[in-house]
């Protein structure tokens, strides 16, 4: 999509531009024009913040159960590759929304609609996800945000510098997920969080993401030197994923709620570990804060 088709809003003080396809964030900038967001570039990652949804992760063998019927989904499923319509528009505020189809009643055969509102107020933009189930039957299913922040942040000096500092303690040892089957290991390692600090190293993503599944915090700070900061809020978000393409100029912090199969998990979509499920007729939310704080200013 060229970036004239972007959706631009602003109030002043931040400005983003949201992708109808995905409703995807593909930059957030302060007022003097940095960016907080990845490059994407394609030599590392093209993503820059997709949704998650109705998956979280990668399937056993790209597939799931329901009862028994079999279906096929995509890591992180199919909303990323969508292409939402715009409902709402205001200078600061946008509103969009992806319903099922007979496309994704292939792969999902459930009736739900997904709104995504993006709203900037003061240094911060929030994205509010809402799922709704639009059948009559109980919908099970996980979402997540995927951001990729740019690491350094601007004017935030050396990527070694940079901390990831923790709501709460989080003493949980981490996941991770096989390289072949893509599965959440059974084992798991001690946690590299000190406390609540973490500092960021590429030799950390060398077997992908850094999972927190048993993750006590709701609220952490993202920052640099010289004050460079981002707050991130994701009340509705039990699980964590961290990630980078080693040596990338980006650090994706990912609140979820779910993950990957668990390795060896051939149980019913419903009894995966992660899924929620929707009573019909229902709705649930997913919040995400990203608040601001430029070099110099903290």
């Amino acid at each position: 999509m060229a970036a004239t088709e972007l959706v631009s809003l602003t109030n002043g003080v931040l400005t983003a531009r949201i992708n109808p396809l995905g409703a995807e964030l593909w930059s957030l900038t302060d007022d003097v024009g940095r960016e907080y967001m990845t490059d994407a570039d394609p030599a590392f990652w093209t993503g820059r913040a997709p949704l998650l949804f109705p998956i979280v992760g990668a399937l056993s063998g790209g597939r799931y159960r329901l009862s028994e019927a079999v279906y096929e989904l995509p890591k992180h499923g199919f909303a990323r590759h969508s292409r939402f319509e715009l409902i709402e528009r205001g200078g600061d505020k946008a509103r969009f929304r992806l319903v099922d189809s007979p496309e994704t009643r292939a792969a999902y055969p459930f009736a739900f609609a997904l709104e995504v509102e993006f709203a900037l107020g003061g240094q911060c933009l929030t994205t509010t996800v809402t799922v709704t189930n639009r059948g009559a039957e109980p919908m099970p299913f996980s979402f997540g945000f995927h951001p990729a922040f740019a690491w350094p942040l601007p004017g935030g000096g050396a990527k070694a510098a940079h901390r990831i500092a923790f709501e709460r303690e989080e003493p949980a040892p981490v996941r991770r997920i096989d390289p072949t089957s893509g599965t959440l290991r059974t084992d798991s390692d001690p946690t590299p969080v000190q406390g609540q600090v973490l500092a960021p190293d590429a030799s950390l993503f060398e077997l992908d993401a850094l999972i927190l599944d048993r993750l006590e915090s709701r609220s952490l700070v993202f920052s640099g030197e010289n004050g460079a900061a981002l707050r991130l809020d994701f009340p509705d978000c039990p699980n964590l994923g961290i990630w980078q393409k080693p040596g990338a100029p980006f650090l994706a912090i990912e609140p979820w709620q779910g993950f990957n199969d668990p390795e060896g998990f051939d149980g019913d979509f419903f009894e995966k570990p992660g899924v929620v499920v929707l009573p019909a007729g229902e709705s649930r939310q997913f919040r995400l804060g990203v608040n601001v704080t430029p070099a110099g200013n903290r």
